[in-house]
């Protein structure tokens, strides 16, 4: 019978494919090679570094990650070994769309700023990024995308180059994956130069991967004050983080910016159908029906008179407020990969109904956002 070794933290999982197939499920930082052995296929997530010490001499003829990354697969190996690979991308996109919007809000509030007097630099534009733009577009705030492999396959574009996306952003947010070599790599890109180069009072976004971005620099461009201020979703070292970076970012979260259960869901039946398309499983279209809904939630705004940067910041508190989540991290530091597997439900907007009492526009600017009105 096929062997499935599974992280037990992926969500949902549980009962998907026991019908056609013995199912281990081990801790992900606990998988080793002798519980690989004898396996078909394993399903994992980013806490599985799935090289070859993992995998030589093994039987796994086929790995899914649930997660959008792929850095903790190491993707020469096991092309040159015929195993195959898959992983989730923009499974969690909208969920990190969610996260990106809560921390804008705040940052406008904090600053009292328009939206069209703001910004925005994108860093990626792939599933998260794209979407993210997107709504950026839709509040009226500026946007400049840089996308080094897009550019050079889909030409110039729309696309900016690095320099001048760096000196022009009020706020950068991070969107790429993590490469570490190559014309386009991302390990430290946001270095000491990097930052340096930004704008004085620029604010700066990461929940891509940590290592993207230099911590110590960083930790020095916010201690002499040259950047506003910092949301840190994602860290170097993880799960020990830096509690220097911590202490100084103004929001730290501990790798939840794509946790929706929506995003958790999507990932999950990624990589069942990935896994039923290998072994020909007649599980093609396997969709979670365990996934928990929310409270409905119900809020009433009346948006009169209110200028649309109030109206952004009470949607985005109303459908996550990250500010739960940053204290929660910089309260009890050592508890961060606690934190991630017992992460609470959170829906994405289109689950989210809000009652609109005010002008048409506001409406129409709620309905953009993926609110149902």
């Amino acid at each position: 019978m096929l062997k499935i070794v599974a992280d037990s933290k992926i969500p949902f999982l549980e009962g998907a494919l026991e019908n056609v197939a013995q199912v281990v499920y081990l801790p992900g930082g606990k998988i080793t090679r002798d519980h690989l052995t004898d396996a078909d296929a394993l399903i994992t997530r980013t806490r599985t570094k799935c090289n070859e010490a993992l995998l030589k001499g093994t039987s796994v003829k086929i790995i899914a990650s649930a997660t959008i990354g792929y850095d903790h697969i190491d993707t020469a190996y096991c092309e040159a070994n015929g195993i195959k690979w898959t992983n989730a991308p923009g499974c969690n996109s909208g969920s990190v769309k969610q996260y990106i919007a809560s921390a804008l809000a705040e940052i406008i509030r904090l600053e009292n700023r328009s939206f069209e007097d703001i910004t925005l630099g994108i860093i990626g534009v792939g599933n998260v990024g794209s979407k993210v733009a997107a709504m950026a577009k839709t509040l009226g705030i500026k946007v400049i995308l840089n996308d080094p492999p897009r550019e050079h396959s889909e030409g110039k574009g729309e696309f900016t180059d690095i320099e001048t996306l760096i000196a022009q952003s009020d706020i950068i947010t991070m969107h790429v994956p993590l490469s570490h070599q190559g014309i386009d790599k991302t390990f430290h890109l946001a270095n000491a130069d990097f930052f340096g180069k930004m704008k004085r009072g620029a604010w700066f976004i990461n929940s891509s991967r940590g290592e993207v971005m230099e911590t110590q620099a960083l930790i020095s461009a916010l201690k002499s004050k040259h950047l506003a201020g910092a949301v840190i979703d994602v860290w170097e070292n993880e799960p020990d983080i830096d509690l220097k970076l911590l202490e100084l970012a103004h929001l730290a979260t501990p790798h939840i910016a794509g946790y929706s259960a929506d995003g958790k869901a999507n990932g999950t039946a990624m990589s069942v159908q990935a896994i039923s398309r290998f072994f020909n499983l007649g599980l093609d279209s396997w969709q979670p029906t365990n996934v928990p809904q929310a409270p409905q939630l119900e809020l009433e705004m009346d948006c009169t008179s209110k200028p649309r940067e109030q109206i952004f910041t009470e949607i985005c508190r109303f459908a996550y407020n990250i500010h739960i989540d940053s204290d929660n991290l910089k309260k009890s530091p050592e508890t961060f990969e606690q934190q991630r597997e017992s992460y609470p439900i959170r829906r994405e907007p289109e689950n989210l109904r809000i009652k609109i009492k005010g002008e048409k526009n506001c409406v129409e600017l709620v309905k953009n956002l993926g609110y149902q009105v």
